[in-house]
């Protein structure tokens, strides 16, 4: 800069000599490759330490619903897999009432000793009646066997809501009948639930910190006189989602789902069963493309599976299934229409 200052003395000198106007500092700088400094600025600006967001733990969010906490994960992992062909129909009435129609031909399985698998065909109709309104949900279905679903939802309040899920079979000991009361408050959730074999049970989750939620649940069996209870956590923020639950009964799942862009999630589940020794775990994957939407998962068993749903037209989607289990030989090979939406 010294040797620049120099120069610059010299050349104006010159300049006076020959009735020139000198060059200003800023411009002899900017020939000489050095860029000024802006007024109003620092030269040496110290990055500054960013500072912690503090976190305020009397207005942390809502969590899920303690039964939902493995929701991405079920959802990567766990579609509607089917054997055959399906056809679902559904028909709008109106903007609240719509009727729809189920036929599915496949094979069923029958328990066997050895270790063939014995499969008949098989095939049933379905017809259900949904009636969706912002305050009240009701779902009915009703198959060629005999077995009768319904489902019900009703927001009783802003924060407490009703849910009824009944099953009525002539088959021996498979009807059953579930009441669940939800509340929502605003840092946790809790449900109260009771049902036919006097059932009863409750659980509760809170958010802790604004990612991070604990939970637990106790159940009573009185026909069968067994009870437990149960722990959960979750962690999630907007790239993954793991979570841990632990039962008295044994049983301990562990899950995970990484988001790895818009479309695309990988996730990852365990299961431990202290009765019987077991351990199984299954690693797969979830894209979403602007048409189509496909999931696969491979587990500890060797069994490999994939389910594709693609679009092909406004209320026309068209179903893809597929299982192979190499250990046990058993392919189950699906394809099938949604007309409606």
């Amino acid at each position: 800069m010294v040797y620049l200052r120099l120069n610059q003395e010299i050349s104006n000198s010159y300049a006076t000599k020959l009735g020139l106007r000198p060059l200003s500092d800023s411009v002899w700088l900017t020939m000489a490759g050095v860029v000024p400094p802006v007024p109003g600025t620092a030269t040496n600006t110290v990055p500054q330490p960013q500072k912690e967001e503090k976190v305020d733990y009397l207005n942390l969010p809502t969590p899920i619903s303690y039964e939902e906490i493995h929701r991405e994960a079920f959802m990567s992992l766990k579609p509607e897999l089917f054997e055959g062909l399906r056809f679902d129909f559904t028909k709008g009435l109106n903007q609240r009432f719509s009727l729809s129609h189920s036929l599915l031909m496949g094979a069923t399985e029958i328990p066997s000793q050895s270790l063939e698998i014995i499969k008949i065909p098989t095939s049933h109709y379905e017809f259900g009646a949904n009636f969706i309104d912002p305050k009240l949900m009701l779902f009915g279905r009703m198959t060629t066997d005999g077995r009768l679903t319904a489902r019900v939802r009703s927001d009783l309040t802003e924060n407490l809501n009703l849910k009824v899920n009944a099953q009525i079979s002539n088959d021996p000991h498979m009807s059953h009948g579930v009441v669940s009361f939800d509340y929502k408050g605003k840092d946790y959730r809790a449900q109260f639930q009771f049902g036919n074999g006097a059932l009863f049970g409750a659980n509760y989750i809170q958010s802790v910190t604004p990612h991070l939620s604990l939970g637990g649940e106790v159940f009573w069996h009185g026909q069968a006189r067994k009870s437990g209870s149960g722990y959960a956590a979750r962690y999630n923020t907007d790239k993954m989602v793991a979570a841990a639950q632990v039962a008295s009964t044994g049983i301990l799942m562990l899950s995970y789902v990484q988001k790895v862009s818009e479309k695309v999630s990988l996730g990852s589940e365990l299961m431990y069963n202290q009765a019987s020794r077991e351990v199984t775990s299954c690693f797969g994957y979830d894209y979403i493309l602007r048409q189509c939407r496909l999931r696969g998962k491979i587990d500890s068993n060797g069994c490999a599976s994939a389910f594709l749903e693609e679009r092909l037209n406004m209320g026309l989607n068209f179903l893809l299934s597929a299982e192979i289990d190499h250990k046990k030989k058993d392919y189950k090979f699906g394809f099938g229409l949604t007309v409606g939406e």
